[in-house]
C-alpha cells in the first residue's frame, strides 16, 4: 500500500531575517546570562523564549500571549529550522510568557541586560559614540489605577482622559539606538527623569565628551550641573520661567539692532543650499552648589519656526476681532446684550487673554440708551397704573483695530530661541547646534515605532505591575531590533553609493537610499516554506524568493541563502517526541 504524501505550507516572511539579527546581537545568550533558569525549568531556555516572543511581535504586530502559542504551532518547522532547537507549543504558553515578563521587570536585572546589550552592540555594529538623545512620552491604557499604581492621570501626550504610564528614554545618535529605557508612573513630571537615564547610559558607554541633547525640561541648572561634572557636554533649549523671558527679550533686540554679528544657518538638499536661521552667542557663568562653569547661550532665529509663529499670529488676531464683534450682537429675539461697561470690559479682556493678543489689538464701544414709556403698578387699565419712561442701556463694540506698531515688534521676536550648551566652539559651533537640536526626531521616532504597526503598545493588555514594566522593556528590545536593521541597511547602501528598488508594492521601480526597516521586512512577507512528508523522507523547499529579496539581505550584510539553504530532504522522520503534539 503506497503511503499517502502529506504536504503543508509555513510562511517564513520576515522571519528568517529577524532570528538572524537577534543571533547577532547575542540577545538569547545575554538574556540566558542574565535570567537564570530553575532548576525544575523545561523546554527552551528564556533567552530563546523572549527571542521567539520578540519576533512575534515584531513580525505580526501584537504583543499579547494568548496568541503566541499558536502561532508557534502555525510556524513551528520554520523555528526548529532557523533556530536548530527543539520548540514546544507549550515553551510558549500565556503563563510561560507572563513569567518571562516578570524577570524582564527586576531593575537590577533589566539594567545588567540593558548594559551588556548596549557594549555589545556598539562593538559588533560599530556604532559612532557622540551624541546622545534623551526624551520622555506617554502611554495612555484603559487601567483602573489607583494609589501605588503606575497608571495616574498626568500630561498627556495621547489621550487626557485615560490614565497613563510614562517612558524615558536615551537614545544613540545617529541611528536613535535605544540604550536606557525607564518606565515610570503616569503623573511623573519629566524634569528629575534626565538625571537617573542619563548615569545609565554613561554607565554603558563608558566615554567623556559625549553630547547629551533634550529638550527645554533638561535645562534644570542642577541638570546641567551634574552632565558637565560627569565630563559631559549638553545642549538643551532654555525653558521659559523665571527672568528668562526678560533676558530673551534683550537678547532678540542685541541682536537685531546689529544684525552684522548675527550667524548664517544654511543647510544643502535637494533644493539646493538655503538659509534656514541666524544667531548669535552670549556667554555667561553659571553657578551650582558651589560649582561654576561657563555656558554659552546660543541666540537663534529659525525661519519655519517664524513663518509658523507669524501664521498663528495672523489667525489669532483675526479669531480675536471676530470674537469682539460677537460680544456685542444686534438686538434680536434670544440674543443676550450687554447692559454694563464693566461687564464688556471684563469680557473683551478675556477674549485678548484667551487668543495671546493682549496689546496687539484694540476696541471701541458706545453707550446706546433707549426710552420708552410704560404703564406701570397693577391692573389692565385701572386707576393705580402710572405712566414711567424706562431706560434701556446696552454697549454696542463699534471697532477693533490693529495696533500695527505692537504687532510689528511681535513678529521680529518670532522663532527666537535660546540654547544653552557647555560645549566649546570647536566641539559644536552654533551652526551645528542649530543642525544638532533639528534632529530630535530621530528619539520621537523611536517613541513612534512604539506606538506604530509593529508594537501597538497602546492599548496595552496587561494589567499586573510587573507586566506593566516589562512589557515596555521587552518592546524597546524590538525597536533596537528594527533600529539595527535599517541602519545596516542605508550604511551599506551609502558605501555602495547605490539604491534598492522593489520595497514599494504601488510602484515596484521606485529606489530609495534610506529605506525603513518596516518597508524592508514587508516585502518579505511572501516567501513560504512547504513541507512534503513521504516514505520517511521530509522534503523542505523555499517557494516566492526572488531577486529582491536576495538584494535585501545583501545590503542588510546577512547571508544571501539564508532562505534558500533551507531547502533540504531529511532521511529520518522526526521523532514523535518533538512533535507539538508533546
Amino acid at each position: 500500500m503506497e503511503e499517502e504524501i502529506k504536504a503543508h505550507a509555513e510562511v517564513i516572511g520576515d522571519i528568517g531575517v529577524l532570528l538572524a539579527f537577534l543571533k547577532q546581537m547575542n540577545l538569547p545568550e545575554l538574556l540566558d546570562r542574565h535570567i537564570k533558569r530553575h532548576h525544575l525549568d523545561q523546554g527552551l531556555s528564556w533567552g530563546w523564549v523572549i527571542s521567539i516572543w520578540l519576533v512575534y511581535i515584531v513580525s505580526q504586530g501584537d504583543h499579547r500571549k494568548v496568541v503566541v502559542e499558536d502561532w508557534v504551532a502555525e510556524k513551528h518547522e520554520t523555528l526548529e529550522l532557523l533556530t536548530g532547537l527543539e520548540i514546544r507549543k507549550s515553551d510558549f504558553t500565556d503563563d510561560r510568557l507572563a513569567i518571562a515578563l516578570r524577570h524582564l521587570s527586576g531593575d537590577e536585572c533589566w539594567n545588567d541586560i540593558e548594559q551588556d546589550l548596549g557594549r555589545n552592540l556598539i562593538r559588533v555594529y560599530e556604532l559612532p559614540q557622540e551624541t546622545v538623545r534623551v526624551d520622555a512620552t506617554t502611554v495612555s491604557g484603559y487601567h483602573q489605577g489607583g494609589e501605588g499604581s503606575l497608571w495616574q492621570y498626568g500630561h498627556s501626550k495621547d489621550d487626557p482622559a485615560l490614565r497613563q504610564i510614562k517612558l524615558m528614554m536615551a537614545a544613540l545618535d545617529p541611528l536613535a539606538l535605544p540604550i536606557a529605557l525607564a518606565v515610570v508612573c503616569g503623573e511623573s513630571a519629566d524634569d528629575p527623569l534626565y538625571l537617573p537615564i542619563i548615569k545609565r547610559t554613561l554607565q554603558c558607554l563608558g566615554k567623556r565628551g559625549l553630547l547629551i541633547v533634550g529638550d527645554c525640561k533638561m535645562s534644570a541648572l542642577s541638570t546641567r550641573a551634574a552632565i558637565g561634572q560627569a565630563g559631559q557636554y549638553y545642549l538643551s533649549p532654555l525653558s521659559q520661567v523665571g527672568d528668562l523671558p526678560e533676558q530673551m527679550g534683550m537678547w532678540v533686540k542685541e541682536g537685531l539692532a546689529n544684525e552684522a554679528m548675527l550667524r548664517k544657518v544654511v543647510i544643502t538638499d535637494e533644493e539646493g543650499t538655503h538659509q534656514i536661521a541666524r544667531g548669535y552667542e552670549v556667554k555667561r557663568t553659571c553657578t551650582y552648589e558651589g560649582n561654576s562653569w561657563e555656558e554659552r547661550v546660543l541666540v537663534v532665529q529659525s525661519f519655519a519656526h517664524a513663518a509658523k509663529e507669524h501664521q498663528s499670529l495672523e489667525e489669532r488676531l483675526q479669531k480675536a476681532e471676530a470674537a469682539l464683534l460677537a460680544l456685542t450682537p444686534p438686538i434680536g429675539r434670544g440674543k443676550r446684550q450687554i447692559s454694563k461697561e464693566a461687564d464688556l470690559q471684563s469680557r473683551a479682556e478675556a477674549v485678548l487673554k484667551r487668543y495671546r493678543v493682549t496689546g496687539l489689538l484694540s476696541y471701541t464701544y458706545e453707550r446706546q440708551c433707549k426710552r420708552e414709556e410704560k404703564l406701570v403698578g397693577r391692573g389692565r387699565g385701572g386707576p393705580n397704573r402710572e405712566r414711567e419712561i424706562i431706560e434701556q442701556v446696552r454697549y454696542q463694540v463699534i471697532g477693533v483695530h490693529r495696533r500695527a506698531e505692537a504687532i510689528t515688534e511681535q513678529k521680529a521676536l518670532a522663532g527666537w530661541r535660546a540654547y544653552a550648551t557647555n560645549a566649546p566652539d570647536k566641539r559644536l559651533s552654533l551652526e551645528q547646534a542649530v543642525l544638532e537640536y533639528r534632529n530630535e526626531y530621530r528619539v520621537e521616532r523611536d517613541f513612534g515605532r512604539f506606538k506604530a504597526d509593529r508594537f501597538v503598545i497602546a492599548p496595552m493588555f496587561v494589567t499586573r505591575e510587573d507586566q506593566v514594566v516589562g512589557l515596555p522593556r521587552l518592546l524597546s528590545l524590538g525597536v533596537r531590533l528594527l533600529t539595527l536593521i535599517e541602519y545596516v541597511a542605508r550604511r551599506t547602501l551609502q558605501e555602495q553609493e547605490s539604491m534598492i528598488a522593489g520595497l514599494y508594492l504601488d510602484s515596484p521601480r521606485k529606489t530609495t537610499k534610506t529605506p525603513t526597516a518596516e518597508r524592508l521586512l514587508r516585502a518579505l512577507i511572501h516567501i513560504k516554506l512547504i513541507i512534503v512528508s513521504l516514505q520517511g523522507r521530509t522534503v523542505y523547499q523555499i517557494e516566492g524568493f526572488s531577486h529582491v529579496h536576495e538584494r535585501i539581505l545583501d545590503i542588510i550584510c546577512l547571508p544571501v541563502d539564508l532562505y534558500t539553504s533551507l531547502a533540504r530532504t531529511v532521511i529520518q522522520a522526526k521523532k514523535t517526541a518533538s512533535a507539538l503534539s508533546h
